[in-house]
This record gives structure tokens, sequence and C-alpha cells, in this order.
């Protein structure tokens, strides 16, 4: 592990696969925080395969009170999104999913078996909470999420207020059985510095499964960039990333 760091730039990426699948964006047009329009939409996914991806599983933010977006809704402008790829003759692979804020109305979706957008062929679903308070009632989502066949993945961690100061929760949250998933601007200090030694952290501690961008916008995309060029980054490559297998 340690001889890594003595490696040629070259060997690095020989030995250790890119990260070409992003599994945490927002690049459906109009639906949420997100792109905007078309337009947007397609001059961020350039702007990914720009960075050598070939595979986006863009997942718009589920929020009962602000963005009442539903499966129908999502597969709809997934298509949409498609069809301009397409019709750009751009070789990457589109794909959603969704990112559902973990709060009562999730919960009474859960209680009665409504379906979830899914990504992977384990039935991943990504899952965020508000950033300053834990639910009370978040094990009972991710035990009932398990129990109902999907996989939760807990989305950007690093960027609760509630665990920032508190590894100990982070660790008995860990160990429930839930995904792990950062953001990719975290490392390089995008949101502020408190988030990103929480991320170094988890990723000193193998706490991570996958990675995402959590692109809403351009700046994101720059984010990203500067991500490549931190010493935590190279650590994820030696890591065994879900996102190889998307």
């Amino acid at each position: 592990m340690f001889s890594f760091f003595f490696r040629k730039k070259n060997e690095v990426e020989t030995l250790n696969p890119p990260i070409t699948a992003d599994m945490h964006s927002h690049l459906l047009p109009g639906i949420d925080d997100g792109a905007a329009n078309m337009e947007e939409t397609l001059q961020l996914i350039e702007a990914f395969m720009q960075n050598g991806y070939k595979h986006l599983i863009t997942t718009p933010h589920v929020i009962d009170d602000f963005y009442k977006n539903t499966p129908e809704i999502i597969l709809r402008k997934l298509a949409e999104v498609r069809q301009a790829v397409a019709a750009k003759g751009w070789d990457i692979k589109i794909d959603a999913a969704a990112e559902y804020l973990i709060d009562e109305f999730f919960l009474e979706k859960l209680n009665n078996n409504v379906p979830f957008l899914s990504f992977g062929a384990n039935k991943y679903v990504l899952i965020e909470t508000p950033f300053m308070n834990e639910p009370m009632y978040l094990k009972d989502v991710i035990f009932k999420l398990q129990s109902a066949g999907y996989w939760p993945v807990f989305a950007h961690p690093e960027r609760y207020t509630y665990l920032c100061n508190d590894f100990k929760r982070a660790k008995e949250i860990f160990n429930t059985g839930v995904l792990f998933q950062v953001n990719l601007p975290s490392l390089a200090g995008y949101y502020s510095r408190p988030i990103q030694q929480l991320a170094e952290r988890l990723v000193d501690e193998n706490m991570v499964h996958f990675v995402g961008s959590d692109c809403h916008k351009m700046k994101h995309i720059d984010a990203l960039e500067q991500t490549k060029r931190t010493k935590h980054y190279k650590k994820l490559l030696e890591m065994p990333l879900l996102n190889h297998s998307l």
C-alpha cells in the first residue's frame, strides 16, 4: 500500500483503473436544482466525457416538499436526454435512479411498499438526510430498505453537520450495512475544510464504497478536476470502489 506513493505517475495510471462511472448527479433538465435545461444537460455530459467518464447514473432529488419527482417523471426525462445524446453521436451510457431524502414521506412510502428507483444489479438506492440533524428513524429506514431487497447507499456522509464532529456516530451508521458514498469535490475542499477532513478520514479508514460527483452545475466539474490532483483521490484508486462494477 505505502509503495503506491513512490510510483511514477504513468505507473499509477496503468496499475489503477480510472473512475469512469458516476452514480450521483443532477443532470436531467428542469426537475430539481441541477441542470436547468437540455442545453445545460448536454454541456455537463460533454464535460464528463472530457474527464474520461463512460457511464453516468444521474439521480434527481425526490423531496416531497420541493421536488415531487416520480419514477414516471424521471424516466421520461431520461428518455429525452438519451435521445439528445444519441443525436450528438456521443459514446456514453446514461441511466437514472434518484436521491431520496429520508423524511416521514419516504418512510410512509417504504411502509406501503412503494417501489423506489434503484441502480446496479444489487438494487442500490441512494438516500440522504437533512444536513443539520439525523432523523430518529434513520436506522429503521436502512433496515427496512435492506429487508425489501434494496441496498441503501448513504449519500455524502461527510457533508452532514451531525457527523462532522462525531466520527463514532459515522462508524455506527457504517456498521448497519449501509454503503457510504463520498462526494469527490469534498476531497478538494469544495464545501469546507471540516467536510474535507471527514471525507479524507473516511478514505483513510476504508469506509468508502462509492464516489460520486454530485454534479449540479459546471462549477462541480471544475471541483472534480481539482480533486484528481489530491493525494486522497490517488488513495481512492487503490480501493475496490463499487463504481467499477457499474
